[in-house]
């Protein structure tokens, strides 16, 4: 099982960002999906979920309406749209796969991790 995550990098605060992560070696649509942060310090967090079928998504409160996560189970992707960036949002960013498939903001429910990606938002 391999997570590949993509499309991390240096914006200025207010830009856009759109992260890729692609699996294999899994039955990507049996797995909900889910984006996690760690910055400098600080704890992993699971900041955006969805469940295996996108009924369901999940967002921490500081990046509800900033981002948007979204799956494509055709091309075993998940994405995670990032708008408004704020210096506060530079972190690794992991993706993650929990195989219970339902949408889950905890950290340890997920059976999966990725490498991550660096994101930096410069003020």
């Amino acid at each position: 099982v391999q997570l590949v995550e993509s499309g991390g990098g240096l914006v200025q605060a207010g830009g856009s960002l759109t992260l890729s992560c692609t699996a294999t070696g899994m039955t990507f649509s049996a797995y909900a999906m889910g984006w996690a942060r760690q910055a400098p310090g600080k704890e992993r967090e699971v900041v955006a979920s969805i469940s295996l079928n996108s009924a369901i998504v999940l967002y921490a409160d500081t990046v509800r309406g900033r981002f948007t996560i979204f799956r494509d189970n055709e091309r075993d992707t998940v994405f995670l749209r990032m708008n408004n960036l704020e210096p506060e949002d530079t972190a690794v960013y992991y993706c993650a796969a929990a195989s219970t498939g339902w949408a889950t903001r905890v950290p340890t429910e997920y059976n999966r991790w990725g490498r991550g990606t660096q994101v930096t938002i410069s003020s």
